[in-house]
């Protein structure tokens, strides 16, 4: 881990050691509803929250950058005495990007029966292994990322993140501004939200426009040599190539796809962000990819948020970081709607709250809808100087 985890464990001393604790319980407790915070009519001097996310594995980078934000968002509820007497203490799990560690650790969690909601992992496949243990026991459990569907499953689960397939159309304008009339098409068979788009968003987009499929060739999660589909690919002589790929994968495959003689624009993903291109150097160059957030969006409430993140940690935010500032943040005012720690009733609090519009670190006027997040959305385009912001989406509209 990062200088970071220092600085909060810290702040919640507790974290390590509960963390550690809960491994020799194993998993062999069942998960069923109740339990918790009993229910009264004020706030407890402390409620204990648990982000469950990756902060080793592939997916490391976004579930570091996660934590990050729920520490910023949580350290200001805490210093502006939002709950009034009250504060969140934050304890971090690490699911070592294992969809199985993370049933456990949430098994684990709930067991406890002093955690009052969870923060999920940034991992689809994670998340899918979660939702129908934190519906069965009934606690609430706000996720960012977890892009595939089989997240959101009842009442306790929430996603401040909406599907990539929501805000994947903004690539439309893009996609016309280049005068492609073909693409090609390489995606990774290893997550949920990056097969969906590979084989039904951008096709969909693409028919739409009026544009040629010319291949479409699926990887598995343990391909490092992207050669043979790159090959297959370019052998059907797209105008445009997509790339969709997780974390280190991207530049090891666009490397291969400029030794391979393409030296056009990309269709990429948000995976590609968090520096996880900067290996490939100039040959990343020329990526494109939609995004919930980059730190250049105007909108007052993400500078603000983008002022704080740098003070705090020295360095631009990621989207990770966002997306968990606004899920703190959504939970902070449940906790105060509730004026509860009980599970229930912070359910029944985020339901309320969801029904406002409000601004955040994503943008202004953020809705819920069907208890996933809505935001205007960006795209971005990699250069070796740092990430340029293209353009940027409207607001969701509002009734």
């Amino acid at each position: 881990m990062s200088g970071f985890m220092g600085r909060s464990q810290r702040r919640a001393a507790f974290a390590v050691v509960a963390a550690t604790s809960m491994l020799s319980v194993a998993a062999c407790g069942s998960v069923s509803g109740g339990g918790g915070p009993s229910a009264t009519d004020e706030l407890p001097e402390t409620i204990k929250v648990v982000s469950i996310n990756p902060t080793t594995g592939v997916v490391a980078f976004a579930g570091e950058s996660a934590n990050k934000g729920y520490q910023l968002a949580i350290d200001q509820i805490n210093e502006q005495d939002f709950l009034e007497g009250s504060s969140i203490e934050i304890e971090y799990v690490d699911t070592k990007s294992e969809p199985q560690t993370a049933a456990q650790e949430f098994t684990q969690v709930t067991a406890g029966g002093d955690i009052s909601a969870v923060f999920g992992s940034v991992s689809s496949n994670e998340a899918v292994a979660m939702s129908p243990l934190a519906e069965q026991a009934k606690m609430p459990i706000i996720y960012t990322q977890a892009g595939s569907d089989g997240v959101v499953t009842g009442d306790y689960t929430w996603r401040a993140t909406p599907l990539m397939r929501e805000y994947y159309p903004l690539m439309e304008q893009y996609i016309e501004e280049t005068g492609a009339e073909s693409i090609g098409i390489i995606y990774t068979e290893a997550t949920p939200t990056l097969q969906d788009i590979g084989t039904n968003t951008l096709p969909g987009l693409a028919e739409d426009m009026g544009i040629e499929i010319t291949a479409s060739v699926g990887t598995q999660a343990t391909t490092q040599d992207f050669s043979a589909p790159i090959s297959q690919v370019l052998g059907s002589e797209p105008d445009l190539v997509a790339v969709l790929l997780v974390g280190a994968a991207n530049p090891t495959a666009m490397t291969q796809l400029r030794q391979a003689g393409y030296d056009g624009p990309v269709l990429g993903n948000s995976g590609a962000s968090a520096g996880n291109l900067d290996p490939a150097g100039e040959a990343g160059e020329g990526m494109v990819w939609p995004a919930d957030f980059n730190y250049q969006m105007a909108a007052p409430s993400s500078q603000e948020f983008v002022e704080a993140y740098r003070a705090e940690f020295g360095e631009e935010p990621l989207n990770y970081a966002a997306e968990a500032y606004d899920a703190a943040w959504f939970l902070a005012k449940s906790f105060k709607e509730a004026q509860s720690a009980d599970r229930e009733s912070v359910k029944d609090a985020m339901h309320t709250i969801a029904e406002e519009p409000f601004d955040g670190a994503l943008g202004e006027g953020l809705t819920w809808v069907d208890q996933d997040l809505q935001v205007p959305g960006v795209v971005v385009r990699y250069t070796t100087a740092g990430e340029e912001l293209l353009y940027e989406g409207e607001a969701p509209a509002t009734e």
